[in-house]
């Protein structure tokens, strides 16, 4: 199997999550109680109606029996049709005004939710991210975020109306009938709800199934739409082709089960009606021969059975899609229960640059505790400062700016900006007085403007433009036939590496922040193109303090001080001159770099 989804159907709190749910419509508690009031008023309207067809027949079957004349029995008739005319007509008035006032609450109780929801996945840390597949996130959301509008649809539309429809048929018939009728009625309501619930819960194994298989089969598909080059390089269509068939082939095997399964549900519901309807039309057979009762209280009864039965043979798709709704919710509810591992401390404040001094002191971290990857790591960024770090690749470099980031918390010793700990202050602050250069720059799929301006969205068109001339930029897009109104693809994947990186570049000058991180940010540049934007990024780095993860020693020779790290630890410390002279790590790296790029 390709990865593995954790079934979303196990230990549900249903009740606990129908709670919380409610919250986003407590807002509009005065349109929920409207609405419900307007289905109260359908519901009796609807029950009435066979109570005014009983008196029409009634009538009509009093003239033939010569106890009205035909007169009368015309105007009597002609009335109870104009009410049961009427009564159909407030049915559906009321219903569609149930249905118009609370659209508003189902659909921005949606909003709410789905904001909610893209507002959390933005606050969990990148750690959640890097272990989820994009593919089944998505498909979990959407099926999550839908189920929102499923579950109060169900509850308000259908077994709330079809409660109040038993009740009101049950009450007619006590206060009317002999008791033998509601015994008839509650015992087969009984049975059938009993054989639907037991059926439906058994059977939804194979629903829990093909929800597994669906959102395995989407993550195979976007994970190599989203490796699409990978997926070329390596001639390996029909390898991901194949892997996707079988997820589906098993989604398929899975479905006909669940549609052979609910055929025999659906086959049981109508026998139980059946045997119902019959008995009560027996019932009642016998007690119009015997004059007990009148031919049109068999047409009462006969409509009220039809009434409440039909939303009855509902009731095992109204159960299947409350607990698909419900097991779709409860993803969602366990995904906005999930705390954030990186949070502001109760008494963080806002970051504040005064001095923007940046200090590791004594670091120690670990992705995974049984491979450390800093050890005891310290050193200091001077305000104004260019610092540079190298060494081989998996040494922890890039590390360095997941933490100062905040992306992850240190395991112990302290990352230290403007003389406090960066834990003091609050992540949004923090992050807006930092600016970086990524070794891998992924673009929005959106116009070259939007992708720059996305460091500054107030940015002025001149001030887009500018940062593109800085970074080496301006003549390539000019040339472009839609300039900056180029769509850059997914990933951006319409532009080179170097490309990608000048646009990554340009962000970060039209941001202007008082600190910046340069990780690796020439690494997909060729020593020409290199050279070009060194001017560039001098410039921005002047102005700021500047911590330059580095591959191409070429680009910090100006360095004030360059540190090597080899296996989370740093070996060699100073300047470009006296870390050549002193023969060590550096030395060779610089040599090897020297001499492939000869």
């Amino acid at each position: 199997m390709y990865g593995r989804v954790e079934a979303p159907h196990s230990n549900r709190r249903d009740l606990e999550n129908l709670r919380k749910l409610s919250s986003y419509l407590w807002e509009y508690r005065g349109r929920v109680l409207l609405a419900l009031g307007c289905l109260v008023v359908a519901k009796l309207a609807t029950v009435m109606v066979p109570l005014v067809l009983k008196e029409i027949i009634n009538t009509l079957d009093d003239q033939q029996s010569g106890l009205l004349t035909e007169n009368s029995a015309l105007l009597a008739a002609l009335g109870f049709v104009a009410a049961y005319g009427a009564l159909r007509l407030f049915s559906s008035l009321f219903k569609e005004l149930r249905d118009a006032l609370f659209a508003r609450v189902r659909y921005r109780a949606m909003h709410q939710l789905s904001s909610r929801v893209l507002s959390h996945l933005h606050q969990l840390s990148l750690s959640y991210h890097l272990e989820r597949r994009t593919g089944n996130v998505s498909k979990d959301l959407s099926r999550g975020t839908a189920s929102l509008s499923s579950i109060v649809n169900l509850l308000v539309f259908n077994i709330v109306p079809t409660i109040a429809e038993f009740l009101l048929v049950a009450t007619i018939l006590l206060a009317g009938y002999r008791w033998q009728y509601t015994l008839i009625v509650v015992l087969t309501v009984v049975v059938y709800i009993f054989f639907t619930l037991k059926y439906s819960g058994w059977r939804m194994q194979f629903r829990h199934e093909m929800n597994r298989l669906d959102s395995l089969a989407n993550g195979r598909a976007v994970d190599s739409l989203l490796n699409y080059e990978t997926v070329k390089y390596f001639n390996n269509e029909t390898l991901e082709h194949k892997a996707y068939s079988q997820h589906l082939s098993d989604w398929s095997d899975a479905g006909v089960k669940s549609q052979v399964t609910m055929s025999t549900l659906n086959f049981g519901q109508a026998a139980l009606v059946a045997v119902g309807v019959t008995l009560i039309m027996m019932l009642a057979a016998k007690d119009v021969s015997s004059g007990a009762i009148t031919l049109g209280d068999i047409v009462l009864i006969n409509a009220l059975m039809l009434q409440l039965f039909v939303p009855l043979n509902l009731l095992g798709v109204v159960y299947r899609g409350l607990q698909y709704a419900l097991a779709d919710m409860d993803l969602v509810i366990k995904l906005l229960e999930r705390d954030p591992e990186i949070q502001d401390r109760e008494n963080a404040t806002p970051l504040l640059v005064n001095n923007p001094r940046i200090e590791f002191k004594n670091v120690e971290f670990a992705y995974l505790p049984e491979r450390p990857i800093l050890k005891d790591v310290s050193f200091t960024v001077e305000p104004g400062e260019k610092v540079a770090v190298v060494g081989p690749s998996g040494s922890g470099k890039s590390t360095l700016s997941r933490l100062l980031f905040r992306f992850y918390d240190v395991d112990s010793g302290s990352v230290m900006v403007d003389g406090k700990d960066i834990r003091d202050y609050t992540q949004s602050s923090l992050r807006a007085a930092l600016g970086v250069v990524p070794q891998d720059t992924v673009m929005f799929n959106d116009s070259i403007r939007y992708n720059i301006s996305y460091a500054n969205p107030d940015a002025t068109d001149e001030q887009v433009k500018n940062a593109a001339q800085r970074a080496n930029l301006a003549k390539f897009i000019e040339e472009l036939p839609g300039g900056y109104d180029t769509v850059v693809g997914e990933r951006g994947l319409k532009l080179s590496g170097g490309e990608k990186q000048r646009m990554a570049i340009a962000r970060v000058i039209l941001k202007d922040p008082p600190m910046i991180v340069f990780d690796e940010a020439t690494s997909s540049l060729d020593t020409r193109s290199e050279q070009t934007i060194l001017e560039g990024l001098n410039a921005v780095a002047q102005r700021a303090t500047s911590l330059v993860i580095a591959h191409r020693l070429s680009t910090i020779t100006d360095a004030n001080k360059i540190l090597v790290l080899d296996a989370g630890v740093i070996v060699e410390s100073g300047t470009h001159a006296e870390l050549l002279a002193n023969d060590g790590l550096y030395a060779n790296l610089w040599q090897l770099q020297q001499t492939t790029d000869s």
